[in-house]
């Protein structure tokens, strides 16, 4: 994957994991929300993956 394909999946995972906690949350459902958590937390790792991506190949393009 890209660095942009990892940032956008990022976004995409974090927001769904959003979805999914408010959703355990409205609905008392501990099991959905400790999803939608792991979920948020997948997507801040995938958007951390592709910025460093971004900052290795900037690294490179000056070498």
């Amino acid at each position: 994957m890209g660095s942009t394909s990892d940032k956008v999946s990022g976004m995409a995972n974090k927001a769904a994991g959003n979805v999914k906690q408010a959703a355990g949350k409205a609905t008392g459902s501990k099991r959905l929300e400790a999803e939608g958590k792991v979920q948020e937390m997948k997507g801040e790792a995938q958007q951390a993956k592709g910025k460093a991506k971004d900052a290795v190949k900037k690294i490179v393009d000056r070498a």
